[in-house]
């Protein structure tokens, strides 16, 4: 067994909202049973400014606070943990090209939460001293100099020490594909790579996608594809942070897995209907929130993506309440069947990826059955009208075209049991799909 150095707690510093310098707010413990413990500091909790870290989870108050509900750590902090990419890389740096296939690497919560890159997504950091701040960063290096270490991670291979720390860099953000974090003059960016296993352009779909929701009037986060090293590179803009004549200030957030008090483990409980039901007392302008939230459920399923768990969706928090951060992580899925279901449940046990289900589930968002059918009619028409275009812009070869028309985007599956007064939308569908494959052929 390969092992790194143990930690055995690790003080969370906070950038409050405004600011573009961080303060501690107080510490993480490993407690008897391996879980992580948070305690808030007295100067924390004496500053007239302070916010809790996510309220109803950890409130301001003195003393130890546990994870509640099961949890193995306070699920805000986890939200500022690496996944499965950033868990890999940290893996690599750690083993290397001593790591053999079927050792066991021993690597637990604190570790990644010390060892990932400090500019993490939302406005915490984690840090050995209660009194120094020390940013764990990396100097901008070529974008497809970062390609080829992301390929080289994927082959368990090492990398130059210059690479281990520019790579290690975005190891702190969301998500199980290669990645990397770019900083551009008064931009930051997220960098997303093609992985060895692909099998068909995934980098490419999820900007069609991305592009396509911007046009269906979503509130999506900026994209853009570059070239590097014979490779397609997706830049996302990044909507946590804002430039400020002082420096940078960083946007905390949470994700709805947080919201809903629950992990990984439990993700499977995790729907709209009670996300929705959280966004009406805790978010800031509720009603446009859950109009939002219903537009982009129905969008995910006429573009096929099955990966909207709740780690993909976040909300800004305040310390007082939330708001609803743009979309990000629209990716349609592979799929070489017709059913499909989401990733998230949406009304009572149902998670099929079928249109009728959001139709039948509207009045639950508090949605007329009328404005419900509208909502997918102008997607339709939207995905229509700005097909040719965005997929010009991507320079979609005619095969991944013709692979993700009718597979991913406008699947069958989506629409194909609408009838009675829905029978329309099914028509409409049909009709669009088979003009764009007509003109494909």
């Amino acid at each position: 067994m390969t092992s790194r150095r143990r930690y055995d707690e690790a003080y969370v510093w906070i950038w409050l909202p405004g600011s573009t310098e961080p303060v501690v707010a107080g510490r993480l413990d490993r407690d008897e049973e391996g879980r992580l413990t948070f305690t808030y500091g007295r100067s924390y909790l004496a500053r007239g400014d302070a916010i809790p870290l996510y309220a109803p989870e950890l409130p301001l108050q003195r003393g130890i606070q546990e994870p509640a509900g099961g949890l193995a750590m306070p699920s805000c902090i986890r939200d500022a943990s690496p996944d499965a990419w950033g868990r890999r890389v940290i893996i690599n740096r750690s083993v290397g090209i001593r790591a053999t296939e079927g050792q066991l690497i021993d690597l637990d919560e604190l570790t990644y939460l010390m060892e990932s890159g400090s500019d993490r997504i939302g406005a915490l950091d984690f840090q050995a001293s209660p009194t120094r701040y020390e940013p764990r960063l990396a100097a901008n290096v070529p974008l497809d100099e970062l390609v080829a270490a992301a390929a080289r991670v994927e082959q368990g291979l090492p990398l130059s020490p210059e690479l281990d720390n520019a790579l290690n860099h975005g190891t702190s953000i969301g998500g199980a594909r290669p990645k990397a974090l770019i900083d551009d003059g008064d931009r930051k960016h997220i960098a997303k790579f093609s992985a060895s296993n692909d099998t068909y352009s995934v980098v490419k779909a999820e900007f069609v996608a991305m592009r396509l929701a911007a046009h269906a009037g979503l509130d999506v986060a900026p994209v853009r594809l570059e070239r590097a090293a014979h490779k397609d590179v997706l830049l996302i803009e990044r909507f946590d942070r804002l430039r400020a004549k002082a420096g940078w200030q960083r946007r905390a957030l949470v994700s709805a897995l947080t919201i809903h008090a629950l992990d990984e483990m439990m993700a499977a409980y995790t729907s709209y209907e009670t996300l929705a039901e959280e966004v009406s007392r805790r978010f800031t302008d509720a009603r446009a929130t859950i109009e939002e939230l219903y537009r982009r459920l129905v969008f995910n399923i006429l573009v096929g993506n099955t990966d909207d768990h709740a780690r993909n969706h976040a909300a800004f928090w305040d310390g007082r309440m939330l708001t609803l951060t743009p979309a990000y992580d629209i990716c349609p899925q592979a799929r070489t069947g017709g059913e499909a279901s989401q990733a998230m449940l949406i009304v009572g046990n149902d998670r099929s990826s079928r249109i009728s289900t959001c139709l039948r589930a509207a009045t639950a968002y508090g949605i007329r059955p009328a404005a419900a059918a509208e909502v997918v009619e102008r997607q339709i028409l939207a995905i229509d009208a700005h097909w040719e275009e965005v997929c010009a812009e991507a320079n979609l070869t005619p095969v991944d075209r013709a692979l993700f028309w009718g597979r991913q985007f406008l699947n069958p599956y989506a629409t194909d049991d609408l009838d009675g007064n829905h029978a329309a939308l099914r028509i409409l569908a049909e009709d669009v799909r088979r003009r764009h494959l007509a003109a494909a052929a």
